[in-house]
């Protein structure tokens, strides 16, 4: 398995391309503008897309998933309790829905991408996964055209925040952890679905458990590893 790269206008959220060796890829987190720079990865590289996945439902994360997913003819998946936030990516979010303050920040940054705010399809085919409702999940195995991906529920930033393992040969696996885990710092609670408590414990249980040798791809800026986050992170656990 390898990984390819691009990071989206709005945000700056990274989107990645989880590629087998024998072309076979998922496409990871698709924010608004990342779908054409992945539609020219897919050519150049010849890569046979079998899924778009999202870390969890904001509209910065999904913003391109359902275009993207229609064009690539591949369904969504992401944990079954954020499936809703796809109806209605904006009313899901609160203080930042742009419909409700035109000159906040995410408003700002879609208009400056060239979005059309009013734009918005539903994806065609969605497939969650995990439990609707509960407690935390256990990990789940995605085999998805011979890309295989751990889906680790990691809720607190949103109910189905969810962090994907990638095999890295003979290292310990690679963690897409959305806006779970960023360098130095945690994704914010305060957004409708988020939960302070359900962080806590995500963060002690999940990501303080993943193996210290990790790589970690975050939803936004630089990227870092279980060890140094553990030793320097002032939200993990000592």
């Amino acid at each position: 398995m390898h990984l390819l790269t691009v990071v989206a206008p709005v945000f700056a959220a990274r989107c990645s391309a989880v590629v087998a060796d024998d072309g076979a890829c998922v496409v990871v987190d698709p924010g608004a503008g990342a779908g054409d720079q992945v539609l020219a990865l897919v050519t150049a590289h010849g890569l046979r897309p079998q899924a778009v996945l999202v870390t969890h439902g904001h509209a910065d994360h999904t913003w391109d998933a359902p275009a993207l997913a229609r064009e690539l003819d591949v369904p969504v998946l992401l944990h079954a309790r954020d499936a809703y936030r796809l109806a209605d990516p904006f009313g899901t979010l609160g203080v930042l829905d742009p419909r409700h303050d035109p000159r906040g920040p995410l408003a700002q940054a879609l208009v400056a991408a060239g979005v059309d705010l009013g734009s918005w399809r539903a994806p065609d085919r969605v497939e969650p996964f995990g439990t609707p409702g509960g407690a935390r999940d256990d990990d789940l195995d995605l085999d998805l055209g011979g890309v295989r991906v751990v889906a680790r529920h990691a809720p607190g930033h949103t109910e189905g925040s969810t962090l994907y393992l990638v095999e890295a040969g003979d290292a310990d696996p690679l963690v897409l952890s959305g806006d779970v885990l960023f360098a130095g710092s945690i994704g914010r609670t305060d957004l409708p679905g988020g939960d302070p408590v359900a962080m806590d414990a995500t963060l002690r249980e999940v990501v303080a458990t993943l193996p210290r040798g990790s790589r970690v791809l975050p939803g936004h800026g630089p990227a870092t590893d279980v060890a140094t986050e553990l030793a320097t992170n002032p939200y993990l656990p000592r």
